[in-house]
């Protein structure tokens, strides 16, 4: 390969160099007459035909003999030589040129950049398919009713013609109600784990844009993909944040609001029984949401994540202290009594920063007065 480039690009140089020196001559022995000789030709129909340059004529006459003279540069001299039976080729200058070849490259560039922003927020990515979880609801503490109330749904899912035929159709949706830190993501995960189904999650954010209508492309982008990999659980937590009261002010981030409400009732609308696709909403205000989206059909089963009762703290202290060292005055019961009107994730990161501090203060062990302390300034 390398002995042939060797050759090659010398004989393409030589060839290149002769066809430039041959034009450069072949021009050179062209004869060039005034203007006026060409003017005079043109109107008596001598000209067969005619090359237009930046500033030259080069022509051809009836008789068969090649001339060229200047260009005056008429916006009419084209027409003109048409007008006379002349055949014209126009020959684009240097700086025509260049103006193309700027005007190509900024509509590339210009349409690469909108190709690229676009790709960025629409693209297929955007919501990534969960195989396994890895969490089970032996990994949820507490919300045993839930789990009770979410095993048929689980049945229904894995076989949905099955059930159909007894006259039951999958939940279109669920909506999990309860404040932040509650274990409402966690549950969503646990269901699609227990289900052995895909996951896929989303929230409100991955929806927003700074353009308008990539949030409801992006509401048909997660369903439509929903729907490929059924049988299938699509979580969306922070539903308030995207399901807001639709509210016709005409603001642009109300009609956006609008729009991202209207495709999430019609995708709902969309799902058949049998499809196997359920969608999973987590909210901190369902007084929040437009009364379309939460309406049965839709969202045909509404669950309460209530803060961790004493039982529930109880197993939480257990299971966030297991490799932690604590005092003997830390039992599971003193703990749990003391994270009573907390959420799970308030307990846990209470029994870290106690557990920090005791560290900093070189003891091996925390303490009721560490976990009291942390407590108070969370």
């Amino acid at each position: 390969m390398k002995l042939k480039l060797k050759f090659i690009i010398p004989l393409a140089v030589l060839l290149a160099g002769g066809i430039f020196f041959y034009d450069y001559h072949s021009a050179a022995k062209i004869k060039e007459i005034p203007y006026k000789s060409f003017y005079d030709l043109v109107e008596a129909k001598r000209i067969a035909s005619a090359k237009i340059s930046e500033d030259e004529i080069f022509f051809e006459d009836a008789d068969g003999n090649h001339f060229k003279t200047q260009n005056p540069d008429s916006p009419f001299l084209k027409e003109f030589l048409l007008k006379n039976g002349a055949a014209v080729q126009s020959e684009k200058s240097f700086a025509q040129i260049l103006s193309l070849a700027l005007d190509v490259l900024f509509y590339a560039v210009f349409f690469a950049i909108i190709f690229g922003v676009f790709k960025k927020f629409i693209s297929p990515n955007t919501f990534k398919v969960v195989r396994k979880t890895g969490v089970k609801f032996s990994d949820v503490v507490g919300m045993d009713q839930l789990k009770r109330d979410m095993a048929q749904v689980m049945q229904i899912m894995k076989n949905p013609r099955e059930w159909e035929k007894k006259g039951v159709r999958l939940p279109k949706g669920i909506l999990l109600e309860g404040e932040p830190g509650n274990g409402k993501t966690l549950f969503a995960k646990a269901l699609a784990g227990e289900a052995s189904v895909n996951f896929i999650p989303a929230k409100a954010t991955d929806f927003e844009s700074m353009f308008m209508a990539i949030g409801p492309l992006k509401v048909k982008l997660l369903f439509a993909k929903a729907r490929r990999r059924a049988p299938c659980i699509v979580f969306i937590d922070e539903f308030d944040g995207i399901g807001t009261r639709r509210n016709y002010s005409g603001s642009a981030i109300e009609t956006e609001n609008t729009r991202i409400v209207t495709a999430l009732l019609n995708e709902l609308d969309g799902f058949e029984p049998t499809k196997g696709v359920l969608v999973v909403a987590a909210t901190n205000s369902v007084q929040a949401l437009d009364p379309a989206l939460i309406r049965p059909g839709r969202f045909d089963a509404r669950f309460k994540v209530p803060y961790p009762d004493m039982a529930a703290r109880v197993q939480l202290v257990q299971k966030y202290t297991q490799a932690k060292k604590r005092a003997a005055a830390c039992s599971d019961q003193k703990l749990a009594e003391l994270f009573n009107g907390f959420s799970c994730a308030k307990i846990e990161s209470a029994l870290n920063a106690a557990a920090l501090r005791a560290s900093q203060a070189g003891r091996p062990e925390f303490t009721l007065d560490d976990v009291e302390a942390a407590a108070r300034a969370l």
